[in-house]
């Protein structure tokens, strides 16, 4: 399947609401592991179709996010400056970009964060401390070298949708790439680990 079949598919999830029900769980995640080998949204819908709206609606929230950073990873490894991390089961390295090794995080800009889109932007370091101190306790929780990339909709606040605008997404990667320095990445240091990171933002 290509990207933009991909984003085709990815866009058949826009006509459903974007409602989790209840916080991610072991064993909501074990009912919906079929999302990993289903790139059809009409596939999904089948194997949907016994569930209830919660347990569907969380299955369709996993698969779009689950595709939309395959598509994302695959993005940065297609580019000549981005080497594909071997290991596929490693949690904090999904590639290296000029040889420094990243995992990367697809987030909606985060309401918690408490301040306005532009103070973000203009305080990168200070939202990306914050992501790091607040990311999930499940999973991928790390402090190694991230990128993020956060989706904002300034029109309708559905920042989610922006997910599925992989022809976008890939511009601003490739963007992004092209003027990339090692000496633009923000540096910190949590928990004593010292960490190289930056963001994307992919707006609307």
């Amino acid at each position: 399947m290509t990207l933009l079949q991909l984003e085709s598919e990815l866009k058949k999830r826009l006509d459903f609401p974007y409602k989790w029900g209840r916080k991610q769980s072991d064993d909501w995640d074990f009912k919906t592991k079929f999302i990993y080998q289903i790139k059809g949204f009409e596939d999904l819908e089948s194997q949907c179709k016994d569930f209830d709206e919660g347990l569907r609606n969380y299955a369709f929230n996993r698969w779009l996010n689950f595709w939309s950073a395959k598509a994302v990873e695959y993005i940065f490894t297609s580019n000549h400056l981005v080497k594909k991390e071997e290991n596929q089961f490693s949690k904090t390295v999904d590639f290296y970009v000029s040889g420094i090794p990243f995992d990367h995080k697809s987030s909606v800009f985060p309401r918690q964060f408490g301040k306005s889109f532009d103070y973000a932007v203009d305080h990168k370091k200070e939202l990306i401390e914050w992501l790091y101190n607040n990311q999930s306790q499940q999973g991928r929780k790390h402090h190694a070298n991230r990128l993020f990339i956060i989706f904002y909709d300034d029109k309708n606040g559905e920042h989610w949708k922006l997910k599925t605008e992989l022809s976008i997404i890939k511009e601003k990667i490739t963007e992004y790439l092209s003027n990339f320095s090692e000496a633009n990445l923000v540096s910190l240091n949590l928990e004593s680990h010292e960490i190289l990171s930056d963001l994307i933002w992919i707006k609307a």
